[in-house]
C-alpha cells in the first residue's frame, strides 16, 4: 500500500475516518534527514489519536525556507523513509511554505509541533480549535536535528 498520497486522497481518507469516529492526528516538517528525534516526536504524535497524517514539505518549499543547499535527500527519497516508519499511517507532501492549506483541507482533531512552538505561533491552529480540535506540544528528548548532523560530517571530514 503507497502511504505517500496526494492531498485529494488525503482528504477523502480523513472523510472516511471522520464518519468511523476515528481520531486524525496531523504534524509537519521537512524531515531531511531522519534521526531518533524525528521517530520519537512522531511516535509520541501518533499516541494522541488513532492515524497520524504527515505533512512534508516539498523541496522547492524547503529551499525558500532554509536555502539552496538543502534539503539533502529529496521529496520522494524523504515521503518514503517517513511513511515507512511505523507510527506514520499517511503522508502528502505540500508546496506552500506552511502546512496551512494542507490543516484547512483536512482538519485534523489533533494538530502536533516540537514544544520548540509556541501555541499561538503554530500554523494551522485557528482552523483546528475552531473545529473542536486540540493542539499539542512534545518536548523533545534530544538535541538532535538535521543541521547538527550535517555539522557534525563537515566538521568531522573537514569539508
Amino acid at each position: 500500500m503507497n502511504r505517500n498520497i496526494s492531498r485529494e486522497e488525503l482528504v477523502a481518507i480523513r472523510k472516511e475516518l471522520k464518519a468511523d469516529g476515528r481520531k486524525v492526528v496531523f504534524t509537519n516538517g521537512c524531515f531531511d534527514i531522519i534521526h531518533s528525534g524525528h521517530v520519537d516526536y512522531l511516535t509520541k504524535a501518533k499516541m494522541m489519536g488513532d492515524v497520524l497524517f504527515v505533512g512534508i514539505n516539498s523541496d522547492s518549499s524547503i529551499k525558500r525556507i532554509k536555502g539552496d543547499k538543502r534539503p539533502i535527500l529529496d521529496e520522494n527519497e524523504r515521503a518514503f523513509i517517513v511513511a515507512s516508519l511505523k507510527a506514520v499511517d499517511y503522508v502528502s507532501l505540500f508546496d506552500e511554505d506552511t502546512p496551512k492549506e494542507l490543516i484547512g483541507a483536512i482538519v485534523p482533531d489533533v494538530l502536533v509541533k516540537g514544544a520548540d512552538w509556541a501555541i499561538e505561533n503554530i500554523v494551522g491552529r485557528d482552523v483546528v480549535e475552531a473545529n473542536g480540535g486540540k493542539v499539542e506540544t512534545i518536548k523533545f528528548v534530544n538535541n538532535q536535528s538535521t543541521s547538527n548532523i550535517i555539522k557534525k560530517i563537515l566538521s568531522k571530514y573537514q569539508i
